[in-house]
Order: C-alpha cells, then sequence, then structure tokens
C-alpha cells in the first residue's frame, strides 16, 4: 500500500490499464458461452484459452477430488496442530521442554506440510511412488550441493539432544554474548543485553560458553584503611551477613566473607562473595556494593581512596 500512494499518477496509469486488461480477457474466457451463446467467437474461446478459465465445469467435473482435497488438508493441519499441543504440554515437566518442544515443533510442521502435498496429488490421480523415487533422488543430488544444510539439522539435533544449552540460556558464541531466544532446525537465535539479535547457524557453534548451566558469582571487593582493626571490621561484617542475604532476595547462595583479597597501595581490599543467577549476578554485585558500604558508614569503618603525597625538596639558596 505504501509503495501504491508513493507511486504517481503516471506510473498507476499503465497498471490499472494493464490489469484491467487481464481481468477482462479472463472474464471473456469464463464466460464467453453465456455472454454470446451459440456464437462463433464463443465456440473459438471455448475450444482454446476457454479451456483454462472454464471454471464451472472444473468444478462440477472435479468437486469430489476437491472436497477430497479440502478434507486431507483439514485433517492433516488439525493432526498437526494437535501433535504441536500434544509436544508443549509433555514437555512442560521438563526445564529443557521448552527448547525440545520448538525443535519437534518445527520438524512436525514440515513434516505435515509433506505429507498434505503427497496425499493431495494422490488424490488427483498422481502416482505418489513414482513421487517418493524421484523425491529420493532428487534428494541425493541436493544432499552433495547443501552439506552445511545437513550439517546445521545435525548440529541442531545434537544441541538438544546432548544438553549444550537451551531455550533461556546466556551463553558465549564467537565473543557474542546474550540470551537464547530460540534453537531451530537450522539455526539458533541469541539476544544481547543491548536486544541486538544473533542469528547463528546451528554448525558455526562450536566452544561456546554456556554460563547458566550453573549458578554465577556475584563478588565484592571494598577496601579498608590500613589503621582499621582488621579482626574488628572481620566480626562487624561475619554479623551483619545473614541482614544482607535478606535484603538482597537474588542471593541463592551466600553471602561469605573470603577474607583479604589483596595489600593494595592505600587499603586492605576485603572480598565479600555469593552466588546467584546469571541474568542478576551483577545487580547481586551492584546491592552488595551498596549493603557494605551502608554497613561500614554505620559503624565508622573508613574507606580509603587514592592519595598522592608530594614532598616538595628545600629550594636552592
Amino acid at each position: 500500500m505504501k509503495k501504491l500512494k508513493e507511486m504517481n499518477k503516471e506510473q498507476l496509469i499503465p497498471i490499472i490499464v494493464i490489469a484491467a486488461v487481464v481481468v477482462l480477457l479472463v472474464l471473456l474466457s469464463a464466460l464467453a458461452s453465456v455472454l454470446f451463446p451459440g456464437s462463433t467467437f464463443a465456440d473459438i474461446v471455448d475450444s482454446s484459452i476457454g479451456r483454462f478459465f472454464n471454471v464451472a465445469d472444473f468444478f462440477a467435473n472435479n468437486y469430489v477430488t476437491l472436497l477430497e482435497s479440502v478434507a486431507i488438508v483439514f485433517f492433516v493441519w488439525v493432526l498437526e496442530k494437535a501433535l504441536t499441543t500434544l509436544v508443549r504440554l509433555l514437555s512442560r515437566k521438563n526445564p529443557r521442554g521448552a527448547t525440545v518442544a520448538d525443535l519437534l515443533a518445527s520438524v512436525i510442521k514440515y513434516t505435515s506440510a509433506l505429507v498434505a502435498v503427497f496425499m493431495v496429488l494422490g488424490a488427483w490421480g498422481v502416482s505418489t511412488g513414482t513421487l517418493l523415487a524421484g523425491a529420493g533422488i532428487l534428494g541425493l543430488a541436493i544432499s552433495f550441493g547443501a552439506q552445511s544444510l545437513i550439517e546445521d539439522i545435525i548440529s541442531g539435533f545434537f544441541i538438544i539432544f546432548e544438553k549444550q544449552f537451551a531455550v533461556g540460556d546466556i551463553i558465549e558464541v564467537g565473543g557474542f554474548r546474550g540470551t537464547v531466544n530460540s534453537i531451530g532446525i537450522r539455526t539458533t537465535q541469541i539476544e544481547d543485553y543491548n536486544g541486538d539479535v544473533k542469528i547463528v547457524n546451528n554448525s558455526d557453534i562450536r566452544g561456546a560458553l554456556n554460563t547458566s548451566a550453573n549458578l554465577s558469582p556475584a563478588i565484592c571487593d571494598i577496601g579498608i584503611a590500613y589503621g582499621e582493626k582488621l579482626e574488628n571490621v572481620e566480626k562487624i561484617i561475619r554479623e551483619a551477613l545473614p541482614q544482607i542475604r535478606e535484603r538482597v532476595p537474588a542471593i541463592v547462595e551466600g553471602p561469605f566473607y573470603y577474607g583479604v583479597q589483596s595489600l593494595a597501595d592505600s587499603a586492605v581490599v576485603l572480598r565479600i562473595y555469593a552466588k546467584t543467577h546469571e541474568m542478576k549476578k551483577y545487580q547481586v554485585a551492584r546491592d552488595l556494593n551498596r549493603a557494605m558500604k551502608l554497613l561500614f558508614d554505620e559503624h565508622g569503618i573508613g574507606v580509603p581512596f587514592p592519595q598522592v603525597v608530594v614532598h616538595q625538596g628545600k629550594p636552592d639558596e
């Protein structure tokens, strides 16, 4: 519609004329015997192109086959929907069921379409055995030229059944990190934190890093001044850990006090460690940083910052 609106009148006139001529020819071919009964024009049209547009005779002679074809398509469509729904219902009990359901749904969809085509052709008297033999030869010929497609399909099945990753997992492939949106027969879609979607062929997924397989660490490194009493600070931290766990419900395990991480130039760096789900680890780390800063402020524990000491020598006399 947008393209038609953008066209000017000079461009639309030839298109309209051609379309009108085509429609007129079709109507004359289909209705010649009705509009001009017994005329030579009607006989010429009926014996030539009229045979291709004689819709009434076509339906009258083949209505049984047409009804059979419609019934086949409807039956296969209902069967495909029923099988897809059944697969999705049975896969709900499995944490990775959505991934398997998507893959099986794709297989059922394409298989149903192929079965419907062969059954309809059989209803019209086409030898399906010959078609199957020809399809086998054609498939063999295509397989030599579509090796990458076959590799993608086989790789997709291995990804699913070896449980390398599933829909909803966060993986990293070739430096691209994101959430798996879907795993198809041929490709896998991964969406990063910016909303960009990368479509990767299944055969190109090698050495994928699945960060959702286990809980992810959320780390808080916070420094205290060298003048602070380390044992007192450690006691305050350990006593506050249960309250911090209540304030940050996204923490699955922990938090734990891991001790002195490093002796920096101007601070003793202490480490607080917790585990959470991959999608929440950055927010949990922020919440831990906030909780520790509030805890130190409450107990008057100083958090040092980098300082530069400048020594100025005596001027030459």
